[in-house]
């Protein structure tokens, strides 16, 4: 029996000695083999359980679901899979490339075709690596290249695409490769070499098969066209007679009529005009698409079928089929017989007999505006009034024509007659309305021709006619926002017109909005930068806003384009006083008398511009020749009688004798004058300044009269300073007997320049009330 130590030999927990737990058998805890394991201290671990001997630590008891399937191992790929997939996505980027392409992102697709040609390179050394180039597929390989030199040329990278073409072309494996040749000589049609072109067209044309006759047709066309750039006529003629031989088009029997117009040949012209007839157009009738049945479900189809792809399509092919023969019809008509009628009247007479004889009456009618471009207007009239007893359409297309010259010819009841007549044929005839409304406007009937311009709108919503004379109308009747709703919607319809423009912008100036008004004339001038009327207009807002930097500018280029403008002379010339520069004024004063010798105040504005330089004697000078010329100008005279007192000349007594006659000629006038009533005062001089659209008005102010004008505020001082020389309009009174010589100096008061001799006055006055004049001088 084994005896075991008493308790009070017992060792602590923490170093004493237990069966199968001392420490220095160095047993990890979930190690021992020796019995339950328990945790060293009171409080329970966490993982310790009370399991048997050698379980291992498993806290999320997963020992229970059995061990984990043992890794499958990865295949190793074969190359034929890797090529067979790398095939495939070259495949896709090839179509990624295609429809990016379609919608317009040519960078995009040429940056998947380049990303196919690296991947198609990459799948020829893997399968020279895998010893498999035998299975190349050589049509991923012409797929790749052709895709590629297609997105170069859409890039305009033509040389790469003619490389790469080149490739194609030069490898015989690839199959049907010479047509690639097609491409090759559109490039060089781009390119500007058209013999290069013409031999790429024809090698192509070489390895097309008679039986595709389509393919044959399209490169002949092609040759025929750079036959036409190379000035090569003959050469064309043969390529469009093969095209009309095999298979015959309306564009090509043009074309081919265009030759044999360049060759002057007038029976070839004939010939391919009747050729060009004969033409079949091969689309159904009209008629098909009229709803006769009384079945509902039938109507409601035709009403559908009316307007699909296919009945637009022929829509399109008979008005190509009409504009190639009135084309050629107006082509030749004048050259192929002696006379333009005779011409005319044999192509006419071709066309009735052909399956095209409603075109005749198109035909006849272009006839008269022929007449009327060879100002031959008794013949014009006399051929659409032909067409008064023919068919509805068109009669009312001719009556148009015919009130439209009456109304130029100014026969407003004749323009009236037929444009009632034509609105009668056809009450669709937006036409016949536009010369309606015109007539009532002639008449002064404002507001019927609103009315008519707007049932003109209600027939032809695009009527772009009515729209800009409705806004006109508008404008006249003073409804400024109605008359700029309707030219900002013309402005939508015909972009930048110089017209409407102008119509906006003045109108946005009359309601007050100088931004807006300012920057449609800055769109107009966009476009006619050269209009001196606009650069005037222009010149004048930036005048009346205070911006005398940007005015000045605008008003010298104006200037420039029409030196002959008054109003705009007359400003650079007072802008250069103002500035305190005459000497630079003198040059649009002297060019504004040059314009107009008989009005003298340009000529008393030189010669003041020369006085307040300083210039006396040549201010005299000037002065005397004025006098000369105008000798009962009492200005002048005023003038020559300071300048001669201030120079110490003699002649100052003379000049006062003659402005004492002068004055006494004008009283007489005066009294005469008063006498009869509502008779005009007359006078030595002419009013100010006038308006500054008085003269050289813009040549696109197609606004009615009667618009309301336009306000330029100008300053005060400005208004004293600058006004020119008026006539005298007040009754003459003498006093005392004393002659008035006192005049007003036309540019203001002279600035004072510094005197060097002391016996000089300082200020000197315009009068010669301090000096006594003698009985001479007195009046009778």
């Amino acid at each position: 029996m084994t005896s075991k130590p008493g308790t009070a030999m017992r060792l602590g927990t923490s170093s004493g000695y237990r069966e199968g737990t001392g420490l220095g058998s160095r047993h990890v805890v979930t190690g021992s083999q020796d019995g339950v394991t328990r945790p060293m201290t009171a409080v329970r671990g966490a993982g310790y359980t009370s399991q048997r001997p050698g379980t291992s630590f498993d806290p999320l008891n997963q020992s229970s679901t059995g061990p984990s399937p043992q890794l499958e191992t990865r295949k190793e790929e074969i190359p034929k899979e890797k090529i067979k997939k790398l095939e495939l996505r070259i495949m896709e980027l090839i179509e990624e490339s295609c429809l990016s392409a379609s919608r317009g992102e040519f960078k995009v697709a040429l940056d998947r075709a380049k990303e196919v040609s690296s991947k198609e390179r990459a799948l020829i050394r893997l399968q020279e690596q895998a010893e498999l180039s035998d299975t190349h597929n050589l049509d991923l390989t012409f797929a790749v290249l052709f895709n590629l030199a297609n997105q170069y040329a859409n890039n305009d990278m033509l040389t790469e695409a003619l490389n790469t073409y080149q490739v194609v072309t030069k490898n015989r494996m690839f199959s049907n490769a010479n047509r690639l040749k097609v491409n090759m000589g559109n490039i060089y049609f781009r390119l500007g070499e058209f013999p290069k072109a013409v031999k790429m067209y024809r090698m192509a044309l070489d390895q097309v098969p008679n039986t595709h006759k389509h393919l044959r047709v399209k490169i002949m066309h092609n040759i025929g066209i750079l036959f036409v750039k190379m000035g090569q006529f003959g050469d064309a003629c043969s390529s469009f007679e093969y095209i009309m031989q095999e298979k015959p088009d309306f564009m090509s029997g043009l074309h081919v009529i265009l030759c044999y117009y360049s060759l002057a040949d007038k029976d070839k012209m004939k010939r391919g005009f009747q050729m060009l007839l004969e033409v079949p157009l091969n689309i159904d009738d009209e008629d098909k698409y009229l709803a006769t049945s009384d079945d509902p479900t039938a109507n409601l189809i035709m009403e559908v079928i009316k307007n699909d792809s296919l009945h637009k399509l022929e829509r399109q092919m008979k008005q190509e089929a009409e504009r190639s023969i009135l084309t050629a019809a107006k082509l030749i008509s004048p050259v192929i017989e002696d006379s333009f009628s005779t011409g005319y009247n044999w192509c006419v007479e071709t066309i009735k007999a052909s399956n095209y004889a409603p075109l005749a009456n198109d035909l006849e009618i272009n006839k008269a505006i022929m007449f009327l471009r060879q100002k031959d207007i008794v013949q014009a009239v006399d051929t659409l009034r032909m067409f008064e007893k023919k068919e509805t359409k068109v009669a009312s297309a001719a009556a148009t024509n015919l009130a439209f010259i009456n109304y130029l010819q100014g026969d407003i009841e004749q323009a009236e007659k037929y444009s009632e007549l034509a609105r009668e044929s056809d009450s669709y005839n937006s036409a016949a309305f536009v010369n309606l409304g015109n007539c009532s406007l002639s008449k002064g009937d404002l507001e019927k021709g609103k009315e008519l311009f707007a049932c003109a709108l209600d027939s032809d919503a695009s009527c772009v006619e009515a729209l800009y004379n409705l806004g006109l109308v508008n404008k006249q009747l003073g409804l400024l926002e109605e008359a700029l709703e309707c030219f900002l919607k013309l402005q939508a319809i015909v972009k930048h017109h110089p017209q409407v423009l102008y119509q906006v912008a003045s109108l946005y100036e009359a309601i007050g909005d100088v931004d807006q008004a300012t920057e449609w004339y800055h769109q107009l001038l966009g476009i006619v930068p050269t209009d001196p009327g606009i650069l005037q207009k222009m010149g004048e807002m930036f005048d009346g806003e205070g911006d005398k930097q940007q005015a000045y500018q605008y008003h010298y280029d104006s200037f420039r384009h029409f030196p002959s403008n008054m109003s705009v002379l007359d400003w650079l010339g007072t802008h250069y006083i103002e500035t305190q520069v005459p000497s630079k004024a003198i040059p649009y004063f002297e060019r504004a008398a040059l314009s107009q010798p008989g009005e003298v105040k340009w000529q008393l504005m030189v010669a003041s511009c020369h006085r307040r330089t300083g210039d006396y004697h040549r201010a005299l000078t000037t002065f005397q020749d004025i006098h000369r010329r105008f000798p009962d100008n009492i200005e002048c005279l005023k003038f020559l009688i300071r300048l001669s007192t201030d120079l110490g000349l003699k002649e100052a007594t003379d000049y006062a004798l003659e402005l004492k006659r002068a004055e006494k000629s004008r009283e007489v006038r005066e009294r005469i004058g008063s006498s009869r009533p509502g008779s005009l005062r007359s006078g030595s001089g002419r009013s100010s300044r006038g308006s500054p659209l008085s003269d050289g008005a813009s040549p696109l102010s197609a606004g009615p009269r009667g618009s309301p004008p336009v306000n330029h505020s100008r300053a005060s001082s400005r208004a004293s300073k600058m006004a020119v020389i008026e006539s005298s309009n007040e009754t003459y009174a003498p006093s005392h007997g004393d002659i008035d010589a006192s005049y007003s100096d036309p540019l203001g008061p002279p600035a004072e320049r510094p005197r060097t001799s002391a016996g000089r006055r300082a200020h000197q006055e315009d009068e010669f009330g301090d000096e006594e004049l003698g009985d001479d001088l007195l009046p009778e």
